[in-house]
């Protein structure tokens, strides 16, 4: 099995940084892309992304609302049971975090700051 996932994407919110009881970094913060194709064809996907140790310090660093990244990771979906219901989410768990945003560029941190994707199919 091969379970990997690629996003280029603005971050929907800051990362919040908390540690484990045995002191691990663990940041969490949302991610927005979306893809274009046709004249009027448009989806945006919304994420949720967990990075863990030193690459969340960095994050929590470094990153803020509406700065763009590529995350490079796997997918994790969480179940859980609340009053009585089940419920899940799927997450990104990160193995792979880049900065995008140019050093000293100041993000507008709204819906114009998601980054587009042409989706043009190609020959083989």
């Amino acid at each position: 099995m091969y379970n990997k996932v690629i996003l280029v994407g603005n971050l929907t919110r800051s990362p919040e940084l908390r540690y484990t009881p045995n002191g691990t970094a663990v940041a969490n913060f949302g991610i927005a892309t979306n893809r274009r194709w046709g004249e009027d064809n448009e989806e945006v996907f919304f994420g949720e992304v967990t990075v863990w140790g030193r690459q969340a310090e960095n994050c929590e660093a470094y990153l803020k609302k509406g700065n763009r990244c590529l995350v490079e990771g796997r997918l994790k979906t969480e179940t859980w049971e609340s009053e009585g219901k089940k419920q899940s989410k799927t997450r990104i768990v990160a193995e792979q975090i880049r900065f995008l945003t140019p050093k000293g560029e100041q993000s507008k941190g709204d819906e114009e700051s998601i980054p587009e994707e042409d989706t043009q199919l190609e020959p083989f």
